[in-house]
């Protein structure tokens, strides 16, 4: 399904939105609801959802091509972004360039946040995990 000729002004309410998740658990715990993505709803030019993270969750070193931001619903963490950690508070918002590395620990209440992308789908956001490029890593991550 393809809505990308048809965008017209869309609601999206997160507490009906799946919840999804990466396959590979070396990925990180953190789970999402996507609210705007071009292959599911009547929206172009933007993806947007809303991680959620258990205490002390992760999301695991990556990269992507498009640029992307956060703001802060409930809950801490901490996002790294280019070995720089930042913090991330209700009402906080970070913008991680292009190409970034990025990962993001929760803190011992959890962690929600807001997320987007200047894409039309979630789907084309390819995701670049650093533990997949180094066998070190890799091997550390499996521990």
């Amino acid at each position: 399904m393809d809505f990308l000729t048809q965008a017209v002004a869309t609601v999206a309410n997160a507490d009906h939105a799946p919840l999804e998740a990466f396959d590979d658990p070396r990925h990180g715990t953190v789970q999402w609801r996507t609210l705007f993505s071009g292959d599911r709803t009547q929206t172009s030019s933007l993806t947007l959802g809303v991680a959620e993270f258990g205490p002390a969750g992760t999301l695991h070193s990556h990269r992507h091509s498009p640029c992307e931001f956060y703001f802060c619903l409930s809950g801490q963490g901490i996002v790294t972004i280019d070995g720089i950690d930042h913090d991330l508070r209700p009402g906080v918002a970070l913008y991680i360039p292009a190409d970034a590395e990025h990962c993001v620990v929760a803190g011992e209440d959890g962690l929600r946040f807001l997320y987007g992308f200047p894409q039309d789908r979630f789907s084309d956001v390819e995701y670049r995990f650093s533990a997949e490029a180094d066998p070190v890593l890799q091997a550390a991550i499996a521990i």
